[in-house]
């Protein structure tokens, strides 16, 4: 059904005549105040005269369109949608009646009917509410750290990450250029922050697996909370993560990417830096002190948040990679694809199937832990596969019969894959 009621401009056209039998226009006022001609104005007046206000109206109005569908085609349509596709958008919906169900509806027209019967409503999209947030007042309270992939050398080298921290209170900056932005290009930059102005009290990240991680099923199950190698080595620092749960919570960080997608480009290309070897010279020698220079601030508060930086050898022991193994029978320690044989001990040693710390540092050094107790240990070869190669190899005959046609004789080859396990005794 369609409207009943007046429409504006009948009731504007109402007015109009009702100001014509009051006597305050005259007709052709009328019609030049209603932009019609006397003739038209002539007729709308008669019609006034006959049924008031009402007879203005459209004669249509209140009776169905003679191009609308059926009822029952309408129901069969909003059925279908309530039991198949109740969460689907209109023209999604529209799109399977047609193809599935042979139901060819108009998209606007099955929109204004799943409005009318409650199955759809328009939801607008708003962008998140996001509130500004002051900088921090002291220098080192908090310090944004991220990675920003660039072709930094243009066509004289491969593309680049540059991996970047920025004091939230100062905008002081330092950076260095790796390969990936991975766990040691992240950790070699903490370190030299460290190095150059103390532990900084917090680190202000994305939610990517370098830093944060969600828990896996058994951490969820322990109620433990999931941490990274990189959070590890944060927290024995003392640093704590947040995580950005968008790239604006960290615009800092994001907005001197952009600086250094500028400048630092024109500026390495001018010194004709064709590997990041040397744009990491140019870094620590130039750039990063002039960049300080012109765009560090001073922070709100004097007091520096930084604590004190550890010693050389304290660092050392920090910036390691930790994962526990087990040890099996033969006092042999699976890693990475290696095999670590555990040398006799006088004391402090593993029993088998006991789980022992195995830690890896950057240069790729690993040394073994039991209940913190270092644990000697030789790295053997794997087994060749070499001599298992042919082995196992059986040819043989199968005679298989096929109804009335007699014995049908297929040679097949059977190539059995035998595993060996090699156990490695230590000398005694």
């Amino acid at each position: 059904m369609g409207r009943t009621e007046l429409s504006s401009k009948e009731l504007s056209r109402a007015e109009v005549m009702a100001r014509v039998k009051a006597g305050n226009l005259r007709l052709g006022e009328a019609s030049e105040l209603l932009e019609l001609s006397y003739r038209q104005a002539k007729r709308i007046w008669a019609r006034y005269r006959g049924g008031g206000a009402k007879a203005l109206q459209h004669g249509n109005c209140g009776r169905r369109s003679n191009r609308a569908y059926a009822e029952k085609f309408r129901t069969t349509v909003l059925e279908q949608v309530r039991h198949r596709y109740e969460e689907f958008g209109p023209t999604l919906a529209a799109e399977h009646l047609a193809s599935d169900d042979g139901l060819a509806v108009p998209v606007e027209t099955l929109r204004r009917w799943m409005k009318q019967a409650g199955l759809w409503q328009r939801q607008r999209r708003r962008k998140p509410y996001r509130r500004r947030r002051e900088r921090k007042a002291h220098f080192g309270e908090l310090v944004q750290m991220d990675g920003s992939f660039h072709e930094w050398l243009e066509e004289r080298g491969p593309r680049g990450c540059l991996m970047h921290m920025v004091d939230d209170a100062t905008t002081t900056v330092l950076g260095r250029f790796s390969a990936e932005e991975t766990t040691w290009a992240a950790a070699g930059l903490l370190r030299r922050w460290i190095e150059q102005y103390g532990v900084p009290q917090a680190l202000y990240t994305d939610w990517k697996n370098v830093y944060v991680r969600p828990p896996n099923a058994q951490e969820r199950l322990r109620g433990e909370a999931a941490v990274t190698q990189f959070g590890r080595m944060c927290g024995k620092l003392g640093i704590r993560i947040i995580a950005a749960s968008s790239p604006q919570a960290k615009g800092r960080v994001e907005r001197v990417h952009g600086t250094h997608q500028d400048r630092l480009v024109k500026k390495l290309r001018l010194v004709e830096i064709d590997n990041y070897v040397a744009a990491n010279r140019y870094l620590e020698e130039h750039y990063i002190a002039e960049h300080n220079r012109r765009y560090a601030r001073a922070a709100a508060a004097e007091a520096d948040y930084h604590r004190r930086r550890p010693r050389a050898r304290q660092l050392d022991e920090v910036f390691w990679l930790e994962e526990e193994r087990v040890v099996s029978e033969d006092w042999v320690v699976r890693y990475k694809n290696r095999l670590l044989q555990l040398e006799r001990q006088s004391q402090h040693w593993a029993p088998s199937r006991s789980r022992v710390l195995v830690r890896e540092n950057e240069a790729g050094e690993i040394a073994i832990y039991y209940r913190g107790q270092h644990l000697a240990s030789r790295e053997v070869p794997l087994p060749s596969t070499a001599m298992s190669r042919g082995r196992g190899t059986v040819e043989c005959t199968l005679g298989l019969r096929h109804g009335v046609k007699g014995v049908v004789a297929v040679r097949c080859k059977i190539i059995v894959r035998q595993h060996w396990l090699l156990r490695i005794v230590s000398s005694r």
